[in-house]
């Protein structure tokens, strides 16, 4: 017995000093990674539209909780004349107030959605992209200060974060069940005159081609979106998100009936990758793009002018180290059909570097696959795909 014992307290003592050496050289060994979690509300894949007979304020009163005002500062801008002006001989001339007037900070406002009850909320990059303070009221009055989690200039995008728990998080809607016609509303700040909601119907689907962003799949809506609507919500009639409203199409800065918002499908996934990685990671490929105008497509013999024209392979890149000639007409990636260069640069958004994809492409009059590894978008943003 005494032997079984002595067996069993040597073995003891080694496991502990295995255990003391692997804390002293690896601390994290033994210590449970923490696991970031992003919970959002989503509607059913197979809900239904209901429209009741008081007409929107159910949606409404269900959505506008989750919709809050941005209000920015913008500090003194770095003029390199600052320093000058601040001079005690040139005061003497330029008088007094010029110093007051340019050490006024600059207020601008725009609109969020709450899309967690632990604090994040979703806006527009351009509403926050130059501010130095952020603060953002909610719907009930209160107020707070808000930090920068991550930014999207490509998709105008960004996510913040207040200190606050147990908010009114917004549902996401099911943005394969969006269509032409549907009604909808948009929440948000216009002109700083506080929280309002406006009525129309989404215009169109899958508008690009605007030269807001550089990835473009916008819904258009004739619901009335002003000044201060910037990163607000367009929801359905159950008062579900389907969009972050975005941008107008304006001659005078009002309303003309043409807003654009940018769908949930890709603000969720933009959502996601900030919050987990503080940034949005993207395919690349390397190639320089052109849409196939009606004369191209008879010079290269097409059928149609579907495609995207191959007009230049980035040196070294996936596209040329998989054989990509300049001339060459992608017509398709993974099976899926590239109608021109907006849709391409999407679909390559999309892919997840490092993996394979194969791309058709017609080179010579011949339908051709190629298969390349996708590499990773690199900054600054508008590098050719």
């Amino acid at each position: 017995m005494r032997y079984l014992w002595t067996i069993f307290s040597q073995a003891v003592t080694v496991c502990l000093g295995v255990l003391f050496v692997l804390k002293l050289f690896y601390p994290n060994i033994l210590t449970q990674p923490a696991n970031k979690t992003l919970v959002i509300k989503e509607t059913a894949a197979n809900s239904s539209t209901v429209i009741a007979k008081t007409g929107y304020r159910t949606a409404v009163s269900k959505a506008m909780p989750s919709v809050v005002n941005i209000f920015t500062t913008e500090g003194i801008s770095q003029d390199p004349h600052h320093a000058l002006k601040n001079d005690p001989l040139f005061r003497h001339f330029f008088g007094e107030e010029m110093e007051e007037e340019d050490e006024q900070p600059e207020n601008s406002l725009g609109s969020g959605v709450i899309v967690s009850a632990d604090g994040l909320i979703l806006t527009n990059n351009h509403v926050i992209s130059s501010a130095d303070q952020i603060e953002v009221a909610l719907s009930d009055g209160s107020k707070s200060s808000a930090t920068v989690v991550g930014t999207d200039p490509d998709t105008d995008l960004a996510v913040l974060k207040i200190n606050r728990k147990k908010l009114p998080a917004i549902t996401f809607s099911n943005s394969d069940q969006m269509k032409v016609g549907d009604v909808v509303l948009a929440i948000g700040n216009p002109f700083g005159v506080g929280q309002t909601v406006t009525q129309g119907i989404i215009s169109a689907l899958g508008r690009n081609h605007l030269g807001i962003n550089t990835f473009e799949n916008f819904i258009q809506t004739d619901a009335s979106i002003n000044p201060g609507n910037s990163g607000g919500a367009l929801i359905d009639v159950n008062g579900n998100l389907i969009g972050i409203n975005s941008a107008i199409y304006s001659r005078n800065g009002g309303s003309m009936g043409i807003g654009f918002a940018i769908p949930v499908s890709i603000a969720k996934q933009v959502m996601e990758q900030i919050t987990f990685n503080g940034s949005v990671t993207r395919g690349w490929i390397g190639i320089e793009a052109q849409d196939i105008t009606p004369e191209l497509a008879e010079s290269f013999n097409l059928k149609t002018a579907n495609g995207s024209l191959i007009a230049g392979v980035l040196l070294d890149s996936p596209a040329d180290k998989a054989g990509l000639r300049p001339g060459d007409i992608l017509v398709g990636i993974d099976d899926k059909p590239v109608a021109d260069s907006q849709s391409m640069l999407n679909i390559i958004a999309m892919l997840k570097p490092g993996d394979k994809a194969t791309l058709s492409i017609i080179r010579a009059g011949k339908k051709v696959n190629i298969a390349l590894v996708v590499g990773k978008r690199p900054l600054p943003s508008k590098l050719p795909q």
